[in-house]
């Protein structure tokens, strides 16, 4: 638990996050990231290429298509888009990623640390973000009791 509260501090260090998966269905765990870090005053951008508007702000179609460019990603997608993301992260030299998984597999794929690596980029590669972010809700307090209780944390924090 140790690797993944320091790697989560690292991450949450970065003021411009994007996250990818921002759904116009509004009840996915991208939606809640994003409003999370939107109201902790993150610079947080909504990348959905299906969508304009997102959450009331302007939605992107890919992490290039941002104004300014994201210091960190976060991933709540289908696994099978996790690769591709990960690759455009790279591309754009995007140095920190965390993929969200809460139960089950989440967004992991796993070629998701080979792919990191490769560009040298951080990843988290589980859990969630809001485990971290201050002020913590209770359900993810009791993720985070859980991980520490019984020992359940995520793969190993890839460090660049």
């Amino acid at each position: 638990m140790k690797q993944l509260e320091k790697a989560a501090q690292t991450f949450l260090k970065c003021r411009h996050i994007a996250v990818v998966g921002v759904s116009t269905k509004g009840d996915v765990a991208a939606n809640t990231v994003y409003k999370k870090l939107r109201k902790q005053n993150y610079s947080v951008y909504a990348i959905n290429p299906s969508a304009d508007v997102l959450e009331g702000d302007p939605a992107f179609p890919d992490l290039a298509s941002v104004p300014e460019k994201p210091e960190a990603v976060v991933i709540a997608t289908h696994p099978d888009v996790t690769p591709k993301i990960l690759r455009e992260c790279g591309k754009l030299g995007i140095k920190q990623a965390w993929i969200h998984r809460s139960i089950g597999t989440g967004s992991y794929h796993p070629d998701a640390e080979k792919i990191a690596e490769e560009y040298g980029i951080s990843l988290i590669p589980g859990s969630c973000p809001m485990m971290f972010c201050e002020p913590v809700d209770v359900v993810h307090k009791c993720m985070k009791w859980c991980i520490k209780t019984f020992g359940k944390e995520p793969l190993p924090v890839i460090h660049s």
